[in-house]
């Protein structure tokens, strides 16, 4: 098997915003080494599993499309999932999670996950304080039972400024691409970052472990985010270039029969 080669570094650019040319070029190298990874998870039957989590606007959406823009949905799965159902919530809290892991051969990123307890369902008052409790002391010990069955898993929390997060939501307000970010529970939640604080470094306490460690990266610049969070996945998992076979094109067959139709595609009107 080939050596792997160590993951491109982004390069260090002065003033407070990633030129976007810098970051293209860099993300261009990234997403090479990524399709290296999935190679590699496929070829090996690795199974990785990557958490996403941080206040409204820090930009998890952003970064797990630059992550998996270049790979396969085949293989890298992204799990959002909506509210619970009736029967959901009478089950245990991680039940529903549990389907949506990873088998061999799979990458599969939460865009919100397990935590949502220990977060919104916490601050908003969805669950009680007894049950945010036992959710802190169960998680670490189911993670770790994760861990054990072989899946290599991988906590990121985004962490964003108020001024930030405020100029964010507000371009949702005036973008019609991106109206259908702000939902309701996006504008329940704003005036409460303090009670979001306070939940958070709560869940650091008791969730981060020395067999899943939360890594925690500063999104005020969502470029420089995006490079750093895919760059320290590369260093987080120990793929190894796969070997390919020489890709080469065959000849193509000849006509024979065939004969083009006298009929016309029915072309849609050209606009642009």
């Amino acid at each position: 098997m080939a050596k792997k080669k160590a993951a491109p570094k982004s390069k260090p650019v002065e003033g407070d915003k990633l030129r976007n040319k810098v970051y293209l070029e860099e993300l261009a190298k990234l997403h090479v080494e990524m399709v290296k990874l999935q190679e590699w998870v496929q070829h090996t039957g690795a199974k990785i599993c990557i958490i996403f989590e941080g206040r409204d606007g820090a930009g998890k959406g952003g970064t797990i499309k630059a992550l998996t823009e270049r790979v396969s949905p085949r293989v890298f799965r992204v799990m959002a999932l909506p509210a619970p159902t009736d029967r959901e919530k009478s089950q245990m809290y991680l039940q529903r999670y549990l389907p949506h892991l990873p088998a061999a051969g799979e990458v599969v990123i939460f865009d919100r996950s397990w935590y949502n307890r220990a977060g919104v369902e916490r601050v908003m008052g969805f669950c009680s304080e007894e049950q945010v409790r036992t959710f802190l002391t169960v998680a670490p010990r189911v993670e770790q039972a994760l861990v054990e069955s072989g899946i290599i898993l991988i906590k990121y929390w985004l962490e964003v400024s108020q001024e930030e997060q405020t100029r964010r939501l507000k371009a949702r307000i005036t973008d019609g691409r991106k109206i259908w970010k702000l939902s309701p529970m996006d504008l329940k939640s704003y005036n409460r970052w303090y009670d979001y604080s306070r939940a958070r470094d709560d869940m650091f306490k008791y969730t981060d472990t020395k067999f899943a460690p939360w890594r925690v990266a500063n999104s005020n610049d969502k470029r420089r985010a995006r490079l750093n969070i895919i760059s320290d996945v590369l260093k987080s998992i120990p793929y190894e270039e796969v070997p390919r076979a020489k890709v080469k094109l065959p000849k193509r067959q000849g006509p024979g029969k065939y004969r083009e139709p006298d009929y016309p595609y029915r072309l849609i009107a050209e606009q642009f």
